[in-house]
């Protein structure tokens, strides 16, 4: 189990579009095994859980460690995890959840492992919401040094794009 993928999976989940049982298959693009059992109750769960997880990272995007750790024990606690070693790719990890788990019981297990293992090894402040004024999609920031500020490439050149137009409209009528 890849924490830090399970942690980057649950930003994304939380940014997902699960209205309908096709959002959450494109979600689970790269997860036929998933996506094939998708149902609508899978989606009312997880939207259920993004609205109890963005709390946690707008905590983390806050620098209030305590919101962030009574946060994911709050939701560890709603949703016990049973984490198993499996032994297939000829190595032994983890994973959470089993073929006889629903899709929501098997993500939000990542999901909270994932987050929880990333804030205890890398802090909470790793977990953030997009600082663009027209954006609130959550993000994990993996980046050596801390500095990851928006939740993709887009929103980063849109807001500099933006802040470079208005400095030279300052600059031309100065």
């Amino acid at each position: 189990m890849d924490f830090i993928r399970y942690a980057e999976a649950a930003a994304a989940l939380l940014n997902a579009d699960l209205s309908e049982v096709g959002g959450l298959a494109s979600y689970l693009d790269e997860r036929p095994r998933l996506q094939e059992r998708a149902t609508d109750r899978d989606c009312m769960l997880l939207r259920k859980l993004q609205r109890e997880l963005r709390p946690v990272f707008a905590a983390g995007e806050a620098g209030d460690v305590s919101a962030v750790a009574s946060g994911l024990n709050a939701l560890l606690a709603q949703h016990p995890i049973t984490p198993q070693i499996s032994d297939h790719d000829d190595r032994l990890h983890l994973h959470v959840g089993t073929g006889s788990t629903s899709v929501a019981e098997q993500l939000v297990g990542e999901s909270l492992l994932g987050l929880a293992t990333l804030v205890c090894d890398l802090g909470a402040d790793r977990l953030g919401v997009c600082s663009s004024e027209t954006c609130t999609n959550a993000f994990v920031d993996a980046s050596p040094n801390r500095s990851r500020r928006y939740c993709s490439e887009r929103c980063a050149s849109r807001v500099n794009v933006a802040a470079y137009r208005a400095r030279r409209r300052a600059e031309a009528t100065a």
